[in-house]
């Protein structure tokens, strides 16, 4: 089997919640988290960030907010702001 590191569990981690992975990657992926503290509990939190915080879509959401997401998406990409 291939195994995962830590960085790689944390990309499938949405995905394992919306229940699309593949039964490939959600065997390595639970396979990972049976020996990772640190995972595990970050999967907890965002599972309890989803339980608090419900759902919200673009609508929901004023344009300064939606604008906000967007930079700090760009910033974690390591892209600029075209403006």
């Amino acid at each position: 089997s291939d195994p995962l590191v830590c960085r790689d569990a944390v990309e499938l981690m949405s995905n394992f919640l919306d229940e699309a992975l593949s039964r490939r990657d959600q065997r390595r992926l639970t396979q990972h988290l049976r020996g990772c503290d640190a995972c595990t509990l970050y999967l907890d939190q965002l599972r309890q960030i989803i339980a608090v915080s419900g759902s919200a879509s673009p609508d929901d959401l004023t344009s300064d907010a939606v604008e906000a997401l967007v930079a700090v998406f760009r910033r974690f990409r390591g892209e600029t702001d075209p403006s």
